[in-house]
């Protein structure tokens, strides 16, 4: 555990990319392999699942600190995160010596607690916290609480083992993938050597587009550019071609407003990944239909899409009725014929076999069609339709009618580049629609998380119905750190009403919130249901008074 400690000390202190990697580097090389196949797995989202509550968490902590609950609640709320909050508040003088346990050591006896009785996990933890120094006791907590946050990018812990291991940080990013844990395969057998045999389900690593950075002008939009002050903004054609060159070597289709997903058929099986690597096949029985057309060794990349029509001539549900569906483990009859499924399909990544990924997309493309033009009208797989377009204005006119058909935007992939893994720029762009505004009143405050544990950041907005105002909308980002400050300092000096760490303010603050979509919601009191709001602005010109109504959104969901 002191080596884990160590390493996830000297990742927090160290800004550099290079320096991390280094750091991780070494600790592969160095630590035992049961240890290292535990941090490869936290690193890559893998967490055991919490095998004690948080509420006797606390009450042990406070027991063991002497403050009463009140206090230990108090001092939650202002560091903001269970983990550390116990870290701190216990005996900085406990537990001097580094323990002998390693990481792995410690997570099984994690593990274990959940099978023993409530007397026996109590004296394991409080044991723990007694034996262990401060920075191996914050470890302990947050795998204790199930809350461990790695904090580095997935990409950077690959290439830390291409050093170390000398294996191709492609084909590292491709054998990490799918469903493995510590305790189904050892090193050697993921990383080293891996068994064909247990890659039959493996999805690809995703490949995710870069957005084209847009901001309105007039009528257009103005794309990937920047000019110097005082000089004429240029048009909307000389942006995107600056930036992508000639319209002929790209290909566009329709952004899908759905989930991502690559259906793998190898070994007999077939098998339905998300983008998150969740295995979801059960989900979504439609699929297993691509079994009696598709090839062996077929694996497909594209966007689950709820469809109406049960064949090419249907539509795209709205991305609400698809959320029925996403956090089901298995479909029953009622909701499959309400929201049946389709796989719309942008990508080939392997055929016979056969990794595509190297080859043009172009090529992939080609493929792709082949097969789903030998396919029945209602099989439940389409082929993204290519979009035409002479030059970037005509697309930029496609893209403005995008949620005329169901669409977020338009998505723009050069025709010439191999399948990468990540987040690449370069080669495949989304170009999304503007999202929709709305100026909405803050009349709850909670603080945040981590650095910003001290700041209130997390806010519910609402909108005016007639003389009331409703709640419509969460949202924590898009400020900068000085208006969250300031904010602070008037939620503090304007709170009406605590409930636990919510406090109810005075709705007097008035701020501009974006959100991509828009749907009916009866789960909520407004109605309205809205995607992905963030905060654009803090509209100090506003009073509270002039903010936007609950009549504006629902207009808004009308021409949605």
């Amino acid at each position: 555990m002191k080596r884990f400690g160590e390493l996830l000390a000297a990742l927090d202190q160290t800004a550099g990319t290079t320096a991390k990697v280094a750091a991780l580097a070494t600790y592969f090389r160095d630590v035992p392999e049961a240890d290292r196949m535990w941090t490869i797995a936290l690193f890559s989202g893998r967490r055991p699942r919490r095998a004690i509550s948080t509420t006797l968490l606390r009450q042990w902590a406070a027991e063991i600190a002497g403050i009463p609950d009140w206090l230990f609640a108090e001092s939650y709320a202002v560091v903001g995160d269970l983990a550390e909050t116990i870290a701190l508040l216990l005996a900085t003088d406990a537990g001097q010596g580094a323990s002998p346990r390693g990481l792995a050591d410690w997570i099984g006896a994690i593990r274990a607690m959940a099978a023993v009785p409530e007397a026996e996990k109590k004296a394991g933890i409080t044991a723990a916290w007694a034996a262990l120094p401060p920075q191996e006791r914050l470890v302990f907590n947050k795998l204790l609480t199930g809350g461990f946050r790695a904090g580095i990018a997935q990409g950077l812990m690959v290439r830390a083992l291409s050093q170390a291991t000398g294996v191709a940080e492609p084909e590292l990013a491709h054998r990490l993938m799918g469903d493995w844990s510590p305790d189904t395969v050892d090193f050697a057998g993921l990383i080293l050597r891996p068994d064909p045999g247990a890659a039959l389900s493996r999805p690809y690593p995703f490949y995710l587009a870069s957005a084209l950075d847009a901001g309105s002008q007039g009528s257009g939009t103005q794309v990937l550019g920047t000019q110097a002050p005082g000089t004429q903004a240029p048009g909307l054609q000389a942006l995107v071609a600056q930036a992508l060159g000639r319209p002929g070597d790209w290909l566009a289709e329709w952004k899908w407003d759905g989930i991502r997903g690559q259906f793998v058929l190898r070994g007999g099986q077939h098998f339905l990944w998300s983008r998150g690597e969740e295995l979801v096949t059960a989900r979504y029985p439609e699929l297993a239909a691509l079994a009696d057309y598709l090839p062996q060794g077929t694996v497909i990349d594209g966007e689950l899409l709820g469809w109406q029509g049960g064949s090419e001539s249907g539509g795209v549900l709205p991305f609400s009725a698809l959320q029925r569906r996403i956090g089901l483990k298995t479909a029953g009859r009622k909701v499959l014929a309400e929201v049946p499924v389709v796989l719309m399909g942008y990508d080939l990544l392997e055929y016979g076999g056969a990794d595509l990924r190297e080859r043009p997309l172009a090529e992939r493309r080609a493929m792709l069609a082949g097969l789903v033009a030998g396919m029945p009208v209602d099989a439940p797989l389409h082929l993204s339709p290519a979009l035409a377009f002479a030059d970037w204005e005509a697309l930029d006119a496609l893209r403005l009618s995008a949620r005329d058909v169901g669409a977020e935007g338009v998505m723009v992939k050069q025709l010439a580049a191999p399948y990468l893994a990540g987040r690449k720029r370069g080669a495949w762009w989304k170009w999304k629609l503007d999202p929709r505004v709305v100026d909405a009143v803050m009349i709850y405050a909670q603080a945040g998380h981590g650095r910003r544990a001290n700041l209130y950041t997390d806010f519910t907005f609402a909108v005016w119905d007639g003389p009331a105002l409703v709640p419509f909308a969460k949202a924590y980002s898009g400020l900068t750190d000085a208006e969250f400050a300031e904010i602070t300092a008037w939620v503090r000096k304007n709170t009406r009403d605590r409930f636990g760490p919510v406090r109810q303010v005075t709705p007097e603050l008035v701020f501009e919130l974006a959100f991509e979509g828009i749907d009916a919601s009866p789960r909520h009191k407004s109605g309205v249901a809205v995607r992905f709001p963030r905060m654009v602005r803090w509209r100090r010109d506003k009073p509270a008074a002039e903010a936007g109504t609950l009549a504006e959104l629902r207009a808004l969901l009308a021409g949605a």
